[in-house]
C-alpha cells in the first residue's frame, strides 16, 4: 500500500530521525492534492482530557489523557472517534473513512453519547504541504500501511508501532521484531 489516503497509517521508518516523528504511527485524516493532515497515535501526554475539556473526560477511552497529535497547532484539539454504525452520523461528526471520523468538540458531549465505540483527543496535528509526504515516503522515511478500526484507541499506545508492523507482510513484519534504534540492528 503506497497510496496516502484518509484512514491509512504512516509509520516512521528506523531512519526517520526528526524528533517530531521518530518512532511514530500517524493516522491520516485528510489527504489530497493540497497536502496531508494526520495525528500521531502513540504519544500520550500526562494531561487528563477532563482537566482541559470540560465534559469530555468521561467520553474518551483509556488512557484518559490528551495525546500529542503533532507539532502543528498544539494549542488546538482534534477529537478522533469511531462510530458504532456509520449508517447514521451524530451531530458534530465528520466522517474520515468508514466508521472513523472527527467530532467537533463544541458539540455538547451528551449529543454523541451512545454513538461511539471510541474517542481520543489530540493536541495538535501533523501536516504536510502538497507532495511533501509523498516525497518523504519515496525517500524512505515512512511506511504506508492500512489501519484497523481500533488502532487510534488502544489502551497501550506504546506497543502500537510494533503491532502495526507485525501484522504487515514480509519485511515489515520482520522489522517489528528488530530494535527500534537502527544502531542496535
Amino acid at each position: 500500500m503506497d497510496e496516502v489516503r484518509a484512514g491509512a497509517l504512516v509509520v516512521a521508518t528506523p531512519g526517520l530521525l526528526d524528533p517530531n516523528f521518530a518512532d511514530t504511527v500517524v493516522l491520516i485524516l485528510d489527504a489530497d492534492d493540497d497536502g496531508s493532515l494526520g495525528v500521531v497515535l502513540n504519544r500520550p501526554t500526562e494531561v487528563a482530557v477532563g482537566d482541559v475539556l470540560d465534559g469530555w473526560g468521561s467520553a474518551v477511552v483509556g488512557p484518559g489523557v490528551l495525546f500529542q497529535g503533532g507539532p502543528v497547532g498544539t494549542e488546538a484539539a482534534l477529537a478522533v472517534a469511531l462510530l458504532h454504525d456509520p449508517a447514521e452520523l451524530p451531530v458534530g461528526f465528520k466522517q474520515v473513512a468508514d466508521r472513523l471520523g472527527l467530532i467537533d468538540l463544541d458539540t455538547p458531549q451528551e449529543l454523541v453519547d451512545g454513538w461511539l465505540d471510541g474517542l481520543r483527543v489530540f493536541a495538535g496535528y501533523a501536516g504536510w504541504g502538497a507532495g511533501q509526504l509523498q516525497s518523504e515516503i519515496a525517500r524512505g522515511d515512512w511506511y504506508v500501511v492500512p489501519s484497523q478500526p481500533y488502532d487510534p484507541f488502544r489502551a497501550d499506545p506504546d506497543g502500537l508501532l510494533r503491532d502495526v508492523l507485525r501484522r504487515q507482510p514480509g519485511e515489515l513484519a520482520w522489522r517489528s521484531t528488530r530494535p527500534i534504534d537502527p544502531e542496535l540492528n
